[in-house]
């Protein structure tokens, strides 16, 4: 019997200092973890660690890997499933990519139509022009 040979998990370049002390500043700011449990808020999560990553202007360039460092758990899992199962050489993700990944893995169905619907039904009426730009937004 030959001995089973365990994949081996691709390499990821090391990151460099400047990126190292992005990350401790970003962790400063103390971003919210998640570990995938039902009663955790994934919409949430996201937007929270957005709105850091947005502050820092550093949305584009660090955007994902500092959110998948947030990752704990089933949710981490997911993520390292996803890393080792594409290839090394693929085209970065871009923040929306990863974030409508995510939500399709920890928002519910159910809870998507209901947003759908809220967003097909959305009408301006006797709403201010702002408040509607609020409805609208959350929607989105």
């Amino acid at each position: 019997m030959q001995p089973v040979a365990l994949a081996q998990p691709k390499i990821r370049a090391a990151v460099s200092e400047a990126e190292q002390l992005r990350l401790e500043k970003y962790k400063k700011y103390h971003p919210p973890t998640f570990s995938g449990l039902a009663s955790e808020d994934a919409q949430g999560f996201l937007e929270d660690c957005y709105y850091i990553l947005r502050t820092m202007g550093i949305a584009k360039s660090s955007g994902i890997s500092f959110t998948a460092f947030q990752l704990r758990g089933a949710a981490y899992q997911w993520w390292r499933a996803y890393e080792l199962g594409s290839p090394a050489e693929a085209a970065s993700f871009t923040w929306t990519q990863f974030s409508n990944m995510f939500l399709m893995e920890y928002v519910p169905r159910s809870l998507r139509d209901v947003w759908r619907v809220e967003f097909e039904q959305l009408r301006h009426g006797a709403m201010t022009m702002s408040k509607y730009a609020i409805c609208f937004s959350d929607l989105v």
